[in-house]
């Protein structure tokens, strides 16, 4: 008789506990899933793919104004958000099947219930007792509201995928990923946009010319930007919202949305009955090789508080995998890895920013370029791309890649395997460009920028 019921009990059917079931069974060991809510988590349901369906309906407003430039013109255009909707639902639907097969297929049983631990190697599944030789937690996490007056009349980002009407006017608070995404949704789909941020100039942490220039750009559209702004309190009336801002001034909105941020999903989890040591935030400490400071008790993805992003939960996941079931220890990478905000226009960084760099104490050299591109020239539209690179002046290695234009994501994910191979500034002069492309740009610039 077997010790345990399972080899492993993953709570959380998210993108990093889908991968790390999967594997795990494909490498023989018995495995169930425990998901309460939706099948593919936060990236599937309320983040990454509806959020670029809406992304991609966000740009034809401007496609249509720019077709008169190539002779097109298609007469009264509308847009029907229900419609919009729907087609999202349907597709998230089809995805959340898709998940599900994977599991079954790869033998993996799924509890559709809320799980929660009892002791080191025991799990409550609607009352049930079930034990597993590990446990893994890929809870993922939950947006934050701040509590301030009025905070109920607001939604986050998860209700902001099911609105019923697509508002006039909102107001979205909050300068990462979601904010300046979904500012450039709604404003994109002709709502009047307003976004706060309470630090002088959003997307902390990224390279500063990607901030600035998708500022600038963002300002251009018509996007109400104001930072070092926040709410103070919001009331509502009959037909509207009515935020007060902390310099004591008003806007009025049909919606309020925050993107503050997202805190780890561990209340209700039951790790601490193990013993398993949270931060403040409540993400879970692992170490190097996802393992919590209970022996036997894992955690992956946005519920360790490590890079909040899909792939890197679906490589943790694999990691794990190899390492529990495959004689593989696997450290996850965290160097270089590349992302995108889908912003209008898009984003796209690998590698470290200049702050960064020079903060290590590196000589670096910086390659800067500023254009209009090539497509704008017959539209008019007012819209720079910009490109840039971080270079180690001693190794002549490239340190980062930053972009800001149209296809950012596409074009920085080949640049992440280059830099993930050591690539020098030498090796990017010698590749020949594409031509006509905007990519081509980042193998033919030449002159540093002055110091």
């Amino acid at each position: 008789m077997a010790e345990f019921d399972y080899d492993l009990f993953t709570i959380g059917a998210g993108s990093g506990g889908v991968r790390a079931s999967r594997m795990s069974a494909s490498f023989g060991a018995k495995v169930a899933v425990a998901e309460e809510r939706y099948l593919g988590g936060t990236c599937v349901n309320v983040g990454c793919i509806p959020k670029k369906l809406l992304v991609y309906a966000s740009h034809y407003g401007e496609d249509f104004e720019d077709m008169g430039g190539y002779g097109w013109d298609v007469g009264q255009k509308s847009f029907d958000w229900s419609k919009l909707i729907a087609n999202k639902n349907k597709e998230i639907s089809r995805l959340n099947g898709i998940y599900k097969k994977l599991l079954t297929d790869s033998g993996v049983e799924i509890l559709e219930s809320h799980a929660e631990i009892v002791d080191q190697h025991t799990v409550s599944v609607d009352g049930r007792k079930v034990t597993a030789k590990y446990i893994l937690i890929a809870v993922g996490g939950w947006p934050v509201l701040p509590k301030i007056p009025g905070i109920e009349y607001a939604i986050s980002s998860n209700e902001a995928f099911y609105l019923k009407e697509l508002p006039k006017r909102v107001v979205i608070v909050g300068g990462g990923y979601t904010g300046v995404e979904f500012a450039g949704i709604f404003h994109g789909l002709g709502v009047q946009t307003t976004q706060l941020y309470r630090g002088d100039l959003f997307l902390r942490g990224f390279d500063d010319d990607i901030r600035k220039t998708l500022a600038e750009e963002m300002r251009k559209r018509g996007i109400d930007l104001r930072f070092n702004m926040d709410i103070a309190k919001m009331e509502k009336s009959d037909d509207a919202l009515k935020a007060t801002l902390t310099d004591g001034s008003s806007i009025a909105a049909d919606q309020i949305m925050y993107a503050t941020g997202r805190r780890a999903l561990t209340r209700n989890l039951g790790a601490e009955k193990a013993g398993v040591a949270l931060k403040a935030n409540g993400a879970i400490v692992v170490d190097e090789y996802s393992r919590s400071n209970v022996e036997n008790i894992y955690a992956i993805g946005d519920c360790t508080d490590r890079l909040m992003l899909t792939p890197v939960a679906i490589a943790e996941g694999m990691a794990l995998a190899n390492t529990l079931f495959n004689n593989k220890p696997t450290k996850p990478n965290y160097i270089n890895v590349a992302t995108a905000i889908f912003s209008a226009p898009n984003c796209g960084t690998v590698g470290l920013t200049e702050k960064q760099a020079r903060a290590r104490d590196c000589v670096v050299d910086i390659y800067r370029t500023n254009f209009r591109p090539l497509r704008h020239t017959l539209t008019g539209r007012d819209e720079r791309t910009m490109m840039k690179l971080v270079v180690d002046r001693v190794s002549d290695r490239v340190l980062g890649c930053h972009m800001v234009g149209p296809d950012a994501g596409e074009i920085i994910q080949g640049l992440a395997i280059a830099l993930n191979c050591g690539a020098t500034k030498a090796h990017f002069d010698c590749t020949v460009g594409i031509h006509p492309t905007a990519a081509e740009e980042f193998v033919t610039m030449r002159s540093k920028v002055a110091e």
